[in-house]
């Protein structure tokens, strides 16, 4: 049964997590990974060795990683570094030996601006903030 989850985080935030935890039977030589439903992209594939950037989408280069001793743990979970509005999407994590694959979970992650309220005199104005920059909301 494939779990499910949804996230949402600002976009400021220093990482957010994306749950992933696999108790069941471990295929021989398995890897770990971790996909983009609506971009169809590999965002983190991880081996016994460690991670393997072959492949990766460029985007996510850098900005994500798992623990070194997931393969023992059976957790999967990827830390997704400073996050942007772009990142939201459905992100799956898997688990496969190069014959099959058997999808764990599947993440909804929801990156938000932020949304600051003012007072200027009389006037309750709002702020959004996006990509370190203010927006004011017109009424």
């Amino acid at each position: 049964m494939i779990q499910a989850a949804v996230i949402e985080v600002f976009e400021e935030a220093q990482s957010v997590l994306l749950p992933c935890l696999y108790g069941g039977i471990m295929p021989e030589d398995p890897f770990v990974i971790w996909t983009r439903n609506d971009h169809n992209s590999k965002v983190f594939l991880f081996r016994q060795e460690g991670s393997d950037p072959e492949g990766q989408n460029q985007i996510y280069r850098g900005r994500t990683s798992m623990s070194p001793d997931a393969l023992e743990t059976g957790n999967y979970s990827l830390t997704f570094r400073k996050p942007q509005l772009t990142d939201s999407g459905n992100y799956v994590c898997s688990i496969a030996d190069g014959v099959k694959t058997l999808k764990l979970t599947e993440v909804q992650l929801n990156v938000k601006g932020h949304l600051l309220p003012f007072k200027n005199g009389q006037s309750l104005h709002l702020l959004f903030l996006v990509h370190g920059t203010y927006f004011e909301l017109l009424r």
